[in-house]
């Protein structure tokens, strides 16, 4: 029975295999892509992906259903905390300007089996993120017309009364995304230029949009005869924050393009700042104006700007806002079909994802079989799918990614960088190298103790300590911390703080409601937990990290990451459980790609030195010694690689 079981070394191998990190180019330029997007292009492709159904739909339901005129501030917190997110990806961004995003970044710190979760996340969360906002074009441009296009493909095709189907297999959702798509497979500069046209229209029309609506204002909108500012309270202003927050999840296209970027190290942050800046701009003026503009309940949910128009007497405004809408929807669409493939891409270059989708076409310099297999499984959702029940599960494959590029800068920051060599450690300390004077001669040698121990101390000053070890002045305090390995103490604490951010959310989320705790439980569980992430943060802030001008760094590391782990957690926990049922078998089919292709066919895997057998052969001669000779066995076409000779008496000797 015993020997069924797998060996220690065994697991020990698979765990390392399971945790591996991508060895980076040591010329990150190069690149299999074209590098042609700018600034600009990066900027406008953030907007799309951010700016899109959102601004005209998500605005008036928060006002209405949720927070009320109050939504002003759930969209500025939600921005602030999109901020953390974004800087770890702009920080990413400019490091490893490689396609991929949040699953490279993931890759190149954390491990292979997470980027591989990650990856797969983030692509059911493009596909269901395209083809629901495919329908959502499809459905506005059908209420302009007055549902002719429903009323006719019901009538000719035929409805449907299937759990999880949609009413009725909506053909002007798949062709908008059939046409994207070929778009998309023309090239980075044709995509780059449709973006363009949409994002210039749709900043056309909320320009139009914030004028008109500053005309229009009406202040009594927000007074107590009104149900004032802030009707729900605190709490419907911090749940209005959790449903505005996805509203910002478009700018991690910047990241997955920035294998496309003429200079990504200084563009990549660049176009995340303004891209995110102005998305959260226009979401805050919208909402100033169109809570001004009409009480806000009397908002309608489905198409709140037009209506509110409508009702003021400028009905023909309310074709601007379709063209707008429409527009904005387009952005979208092409912001997804855009990152997707790279994504894809990105996987299938490492081994981790079928081969066939890491050619890139000579011409185009494009994935263009990734762009047409993911493309038509997109518009197959949008066809027959009910995507409603799922458009929730968007959420948690985000805030995952978020979760782990965070978690990421931490441990990569504390990492020594390519090419640093440890010093030699004795007790804990760098061995001193010899030192010459200004002449070239050593330098003076002191006699007496307590000279040699001002040196010691002046040395210990002047010391320069890599990434990952402990700080001079937490020695004293910490000395028991100087035997591990750079970065290994910050590694360990960085699972210790994220395992305390999920209890910490956990009680905060379930432990009234769910868990019933009494009051004295769940202040002692709060305070426990709260203590552990802050003892995990300082202790990793007890450590040197890199410093670095040469790319963009994220400021306050590790409290700017630390606190962005704890917030997508928190809304991550606030999803049903539903939600985390159906990501659960997401995960599993993934591990079941993982375990029966990617590990094995892993770059990584192939970069890894296969073990050599020895064999040791013994001769015993007349005169009582002991002869051992050992080789490495060798094909027998080569011949083997004798040893010198080694003689027992002489080692005992």
């Amino acid at each position: 029975m015993a020997r069924w079981l797998p060996r220690s070394t065994d697991l020990t191998r698979f765990c390392q295999k399971l945790n591996r990190v991508k060895t980076l180019e040591d010329d990150m330029m190069e690149t299999s892509f074209n590098r042609c997007l700018s600034t600009i292009d990066l900027t406008l492709l953030g907007i799309g992906g951010m700016v899109g159904s959102g601004l005209y739909v998500l605005t008036g339901t928060v006002a209405k259903e949720v927070a009320g005129p109050a939504v002003i501030i759930s969209f500025s917190i939600a921005g602030f905390a999109s901020l953390l997110a974004a800087l770890c990806y702009a920080e990413f961004g400019a490091r490893v300007p490689k396609t991929g995003s949040a699953y490279m970044f993931t890759y190149v710190s954390v491990g292979e089996i997470w980027a591989f979760l990650i990856g797969w996340n983030v692509l059911l969360e493009y596909m269901i993120g395209g083809a629901a906002v495919a329908r959502a074009w499809s459905g506005y441009l059908d209420s302009i017309f007055n549902h002719k296009i429903k009323n006719f493909t019901e009538t000719h095709v035929g409805a449907w009364q299937v759990p999880f189907l949609a009413r009725y297999p909506d053909f002007l959702a798949a062709a908008i995304l059939l046409v994207a798509t070929a778009f998309i497979s023309f090239g980075a500069k044709v995509s780059s230029w449709l973006n363009h046209v949409f994002s210039a229209i749709s900043m056309g029309v909320i320009l139009f949009i914030l004028i008109m609506g500053f005309v229009l204002a009406q202040p009594k909108n927000w007074s107590t005869q009104e149900g004032g500012f802030a009707p729900y309270g605190l709490s419907g202003i911090m749940a209005g924050t959790a449903t505005c927050f996805y509203a910002f999840v478009g700018f991690d296209v910047i990241a997955a393009s920035s294998e496309e970027a003429r200079n990504p190290q200084r563009a990549v942050p660049r176009a995340i700042a303004f891209s995110l800046g102005l998305a959260t701009g226009a979401y805050i003026l919208v909402s100033v104006v169109l809570t001004l503009m009409v009480p806000w309940h009397t908002l309608d949910p489905d198409s709140a700007l037009a209506d509110a128009f409508y009702r003021r007497g400028y009905a023909w405004a309310g074709f601007l806002v379709a063209a707008g809408s429409i527009c904005a929807m387009n952005t979208v669409l092409l912001s997804n079909l855009f990152s997707l493939p790279r994504i894809v891409y990105a996987m299938a270059e490492d081994g981790l994802f079928f081969q066939v989708f890491s050619r890139v076409h000579p011409r185009t310099q494009v994935p263009v079989i990734g762009i047409m297999v993911f493309g038509l499984l997109m518009a197959l959702l949008a066809l027959v799918f009910d995507l409603e029940a799922l458009v929730q599960f968007l959420s948690i494959g985000t805030l995952l990614a978020y979760t782990f590029v965070a978690a990421s800068i931490i441990v990569l920051r504390f990492q020594q960088q390519k090419g640093d060599v440890p010093m030699p450690v004795a007790g804990g300390q760098p061995n001193p190298e010899p030192r010459e004077g200004p002449s070239g001669s050593e330098l003076k040698e002191y006699e007496s103790f307590s000279d040699k121990l001002q040196l010691v101390d002046r040395d210990k000053s002047k010391e320069q300590r890599e990434p990952g070890q402990l700080k001079a002045a937490f020695e004293p305090y910490l000395e028991f911390l100087s035997d591990f390995y750079p970065g290994e103490v910050v590694t360990v604490a960085v699972v210790t703080l994220m395992v305390s951010a999920i209890c910490l959310c956990s009680i905060l989320v379930f432990g009234n409601t769910h868990l019933h705790l009494p009051t004295w439980s769940y202040s002692l569980l709060l305070v426990l937990f709260s203590l552990g992430f802050l003892l995990s943060l300082l202790l990793i802030w007890a450590h040197e990290q890199q410093h670095s001008t040469q790319t963009f760094q994220i400021p306050l590391v590790p409290l700017s990451p630390a606190l962005s782990i704890i917030l997508n957690i928190y809304l991550m926990l606030k999803l049903s459980y539903m939600t985390w049922l159906r990501f659960a078998i997401w995960l599993l089919l993934g591990l079941l790609i993982y375990f029966g292709y990617g590990i094995w066919h892993s770059k990584e895997n192939l970069r890894e030195p296969q073990p050599q057998r020895v064999s040791a052969r013994y001769v015993v001669f007349p005169g009582g010694s002991l002869e051992e000779r050992v080789q490495a066995v060798q094909p027998s076409s080569q011949p083997a690689t004798r040893l010198p000779d080694t003689n027992i008496d002489d080692c005992k000797r």
